[in-house]
Parts: C-alpha cells; structure tokens; sequence
C-alpha cells in the first residue's frame, strides 16, 4: 500500500496505478470539502463506501452514501463535500490520458491554494 498524501481536508492514498487508470482511496474529514475544480485530461469516478457526501457537478447537487457511485466527466466543475460528523471515505477511479496531480484547475478553495 503506498504512502498517505495528507491535504488540508483529509488524506488520500494511490492503490492501483498502471498506463491510463488510478485508483484511489481518499477520506475528507468532517465539515470539509475539496476545491471547485475541474480536470482537462481525465475523468473520474466517486464510489461512497463509507459516511455521506454532497457532490456539485456543473450546475447540480447530489447527495450520496454507501455504495452509491458518481460519474465527473471530463472538463466537469465538480467538488465533493463532508456534510456529516464522520468521516467520508470514497473510492475514486481516474481514467485517461494523463493523471497527474497538476491536472487541476481551481475555482474555488476553503484553504487558499491555487
């Protein structure tokens, strides 16, 4: 199992990576959210397998718990959020042509990073 990557929201963690797919598992802490953000070369997928979410994608709202799943296209806006007093804990899916964390353009961040 690799190493945690800790962020200001929770942490995640890489379990799978291989040619055009990540697989990671990923906690967001209680009343924390991720940034508003979008992706140029991948997509991905949000499988809830414990606690519950709130997801913005484009222009709608979503409401998710155990087991239920999210498909974020890519170039979507999209943003997951904590609601609860518990922590969340998601499986995401990334497919395409590149993956890396600097595929990230930002629109808006509870901790200020661009």
């Amino acid at each position: 199992m690799s190493e945690r990557e800790q962020r200001p929201w929770g942490w995640f963690e890489v379990l799978h990576k291989k040619n055009h797919l990540k697989i990671k598992r990923i906690l967001v802490r209680p009343k924390q959210r991720l940034s508003l953000q979008s992706h140029t070369r991948r997509a991905e997928n949000w499988t809830v397998i414990q606690g519950q979410a709130v997801v913005c994608l484009d222009d709608g709202t979503h409401r998710l718990e155990a087991p239920q799943m999210i498909h974020i296209p890519r170039g979507s806006r999209h943003r997951i959020e904590n609601p609860a007093d518990r922590d969340l804990i998601f499986i995401e899916i990334q497919t395409g042509t590149y993956l890396g964390e600097d595929d990230i353009t930002r629109y808006e961040d509870d901790y200020e990073r661009v």
